[in-house]
């Protein structure tokens, strides 16, 4: 499985961007997907994710502002970012386990400027 994340960019406070995670591998539609934040000099963080059934969480920091979805005939998930901070300014990454393999994507990178 390749996991390939796109959609970052530099915004304004307030403004919205959508990421996504696009996967090759059959095992995609099957398995959770996560997207999981670092910011510098800091520790990666949790911050959503999508169960294959569709179900939902999101860390506190992101709740009511980001909505994580997933096309599983596109085998992508997507991460609606809305009202953003500068303290989400972060390199995104998403997430695929197994119950005997992980999978990272590349990563891209999200700069909201005040």
């Amino acid at each position: 499985v390749q996991l390939q994340a796109s959609g970052g960019g530099l915004v304004q406070v307030g403004e919205s961007l959508r990421l996504s995670c696009a996967a090759s591998g059959s095992i995609f539609s099957i398995n959770a997907v996560r997207w999981y934040r670092q910011a510098p000099g800091k520790q990666r963080e949790w911050a959503a994710v999508i169960t294959s059934f569709g179900t939902t969480n999101y860390a506190d920091s992101v709740k009511g502002r980001f909505t994580i979805s997933r096309d599983n005939a596109k085998n992508t998930v997507y991460l609606q970012m809305d009202s953003l901070k500068p303290e989400d300014t972060a390199v995104y990454y998403c997430y695929l386990s197994t119950s005997s393999e992980t999978y990272w994507g590349q990563g891209t990178l999200v700069t909201v400027s005040s």
